[in-house]
């Protein structure tokens, strides 16, 4: 749908503030005056990869994703946003003769509240959504930030040692990117890593629980689905250049296709993996020629409906890189920020991407959701020495009532580091009144 404008504040601009929420996971969001510049991708691949790619922001506008917030300055909160997480539309605001137009291609809601932004996006949030019980979640320990896409299941059986030597209380072991053959062939194992069955064995053996990565709605162009299946991708949907390779993007509309995504995750459930970390999820909700002709969000909802029919319904669903509003109801955890990494200034300068400063600016921003739409995600704890600013990524955590999780190898934390990991693993925190 094109822009049309749907309402206006007379104020100073200079005097504003506006709120962007972000596209998904790794999407910039925060509040900015009207004289700063906000995020924007730094190339056309992170556009694809972090942003929502075919809304781009015009030079001069604020554009949020399903949410704009303004606070004219006099106290007060104007607030734009999606009628429901079926229906995201695009939002910007520009200025024209000292007013603040607002335009959106999609249909919004409008209200003005008096107490504030973050109570304003609190209750925002909570209006969003039926009311539901977030039990307390214990934390976790992750292979990627120590291992990244090297880990082996010697690596994982190490730290679940480890972890109950140094008594740091994790619950869960996730094994992140590595374990598999390619992108899509989530069955079949990298020979480098040994054996999936002997990893969770070893973990359910004891007495934890047991979780794996996967990127349900990515196909890479050297795996064995790309090749064998062109019929169960989406015509003409490019999802970014990663793992050396251009993506597709599975079309869960196709009758085949989907039956082979509700496939991997019974078998992966059967292993006895009881937590899926789902991520590069934007990829579901790319525009593209499916089987069925339905809009990307309805397809990107379809496709967590079918991970939730093979992985069944006690299992934990755990988002990343997926859009946020159209995720509401079908995810029990969700990322909301960027990934973190060991230096504190992302490499491209666009803090979508990984960073210790894009992730503490977005998930702070988005703590609001926590416990309303989901359990949040603020990424991992990672605290062994060479890490930048790692005083600051403590604090940060500390801070929010998230998932926690540590994804140091632990045979490398020093005394503070052991120490201070040791006191952030505790389970999530439950909603402020």
């Amino acid at each position: 749908m094109p822009f049309a404008d749907v309402g206006e504040i007379r104020c100073r601009p200079q005097e504003a503030r506006v709120f962007e929420h972000g596209w998904q996971s790794w999407s910039p969001t925060g509040r900015y005056r009207w004289t700063d510049t906000p995020p924007r991708p730094a190339d056309a691949t992170i556009r694809v990869l972090a942003y929502r790619p075919e809304t781009p922001v015009p030079e001069g506008s604020f554009q949020g994703e399903g949410l704009l917030a303004i606070e004219p300055g006099d106290g007060s909160v104007e607030l734009w946003s999606a009628p429901d997480p079926r229906t995201v539309p695009s939002i910007r605001v520009r200025e024209e003769q000292g007013r603040l137009v607002v335009s959106a291609d999609g249909p919004v809601r409008h209200h003005r509240a008096e107490n504030g932004l973050d109570q304003a996006l609190r209750d925002w949030a909570a209006g969003m959504t039926e009311q539901r019980e977030f039990p307390a979640v214990p934390p976790m320990w992750c292979t990627w930030y120590g291992y990244w896409d090297r880990v082996t299941d010697a690596d994982v059986i190490e730290n679940l040692e480890l972890a109950r030597r140094h008594d740091l209380g994790a619950d869960m072991f996730l094994i992140d990117d590595g374990y598999e053959a390619g992108i899509g062939d989530w069955l079949e194992g990298r020979p480098g890593f040994g054996s999936l069955w002997r990893a969770v064995d070893a973990v359910t053996g004891a007495g934890r629980r047991a979780g794996i990565w996967t990127a349900p709605f990515l196909v890479g162009h050297h795996g064995r689905i790309f090749r064998e299946h062109p019929d169960w991708l989406v015509g003409g949907a490019y999802a970014g250049h990663m793992w050396d390779q251009d993506l597709a993007v599975l079309d869960v509309t196709h009758p085949d296709a989907a039956a082979h995504l509700v496939e991997v995750f019974r078998t992966l459930a059967a292993m006895g993996i009881g937590h899926f970390k789902m991520d590069y999820l934007y990829a579901g909700a790319l525009h593209g020629r499916r089987h069925e002709d339905i809009d990307p969000i309805a397809a990107y909802r379809l496709g967590l409906e079918l991970v939730r029919q093979g992985a069944g319904p006690e299992a934990t669903l755990h988002g990343c890189g997926a859009p946020m509003l159209p995720s509401i109801g079908l995810v029990d955890i969700m990322r909301v920020s960027p990934d973190i990494a060991p230096t504190l200034q992302p490499k491209s300068g666009d803090i979508s991407q990984p960073s210790q400063l894009g992730a503490r600016l977005t998930g702070a921003a988005r703590e609001f959701l926590h416990a309303r739409w989901w359990v949040n995600d603020p990424d991992c704890i990672i605290l062994r020495p060479e890490v930048e600013a790692r005083e600051e990524w403590a604090a940060h955590i500390e801070a929010t009532g998230g998932l926690r999780g540590s994804s140091d190898p632990i045979a490398a934390l020093d005394a503070w580091g052991m120490e201070t990991t040791r006191r952030l693993m505790v389970p999530t925190a439950e909603v402020p009144s």
